[in-house]
């Protein structure tokens, strides 16, 4: 199997998935307008799109600052191992991609808990040597770090770029996802660096979204950006901080005042110290 078109090749091998109930990974996909998706998972995009017709928007968005972040890492802050959590299916720019242009020695591991991301994944198995893709939980550090793939690519001395990118806000607040990030970054050395982004609590909009996220795919918190700005315990916001996705190192200028999609979201870049 090779890489097609900056993604994993499509010819996978069957995985056990219970197409009938929609996954976060998979309606991701259908949001972005990919093919990796069921009729369950396109139930709740379009649901989505009802209730926010530019969601498609937001989600590409969101996956241009994983871009600018993992280019900002590798290209400048001298990152070389990245653990990409709750990462979802492959689109266009994935983080090897990026970071391995401007860094050929990085390394990078993909975690998430849908199995058909590493049915997906298994080209790069066979093609990167550097670069891997583990099923497993990220709720759960300690066995996210033991999977023998992470041991093999991340070397916990060294500085690592722990991504959360459109994930946390898949945590409910009993899951205690500020005490999740904390167990990552207390396992990683100083000089490592976090990069967050989550929705955002802007008013009745965001809610209205929380709500249809939570009615048909379960989970869905939009959070305040005191609250997002809780996932940086200790750290060192890099400039330009905690701000709406498309204001974080922008390529090009970007049109002022906000519209109410492009502030749904939010993303910033902590170092430890």
């Amino acid at each position: 199997m090779a890489e097609q078109g900056g993604g994993w090749a499509d010819e996978s091998p069957a995985v056990s998935v219970d197409v009938t109930v929609p996954s976060i990974a998979r309606a991701y996909d259908a949001v972005l307008g990919g093919k990796d998706n069921y009729a369950a998972d396109r139930a709740v995009a379009d649901q989505l799109r009802k209730t926010m017709p530019g969601i498609g928007e937001l989600a590409w968005s969101n996956r241009a600052i994983l871009g600018r972040t993992v280019r900002f890492l590798a290209a400048e802050a001298g990152i070389r191992q990245f653990l990409d959590l709750g990462a979802g299916l492959p689109t266009m720019e994935n983080t090897h991609q990026v970071a391995q242009r401007h860094a050929p020695t990085a390394r990078v591991v993909y975690v998430d808990n849908d199995p058909i991301v590493l049915a997906h994944g298994r080209a790069l198995l066979e093609e990167n040597d550097a670069t891997a893709v583990v099923t497993a939980d990220l709720r759960e550090p300690d066995r996210v770090l033991a999977e023998p793939q992470v041991r093999r690519l991340i070397d916990l001395s060294e500085p690592v770029a722990v991504l959360m990118i459109g994930i946390l806000h898949h945590l409910h607040d009993d899951e205690d996802p500020a005490g999740i990030v904390r167990a990552y970054l207390s396992a990683v050395p100083p000089g490592s660096h976090l990069v967050v982004t989550h929705f955002c609590d802007i008013g009745p909009d965001a809610r209205e979204l929380q709500e249809t996220f939570l009615r048909f795919l379960g989970t869905g918190r939009f959070r305040t950006m005191a609250e997002i700005g809780a996932y940086f315990p200790g750290l060192e916001l890099v400039d330009p901080g905690l701000v709406p996705l498309s204001l974080w190192r922008p390529d090009a200028p970007v049109a002022q005042p906000l519209s109410v999609l492009r502030r749904l979201m939010a993303g910033g870049v902590g170092r430890k110290p």
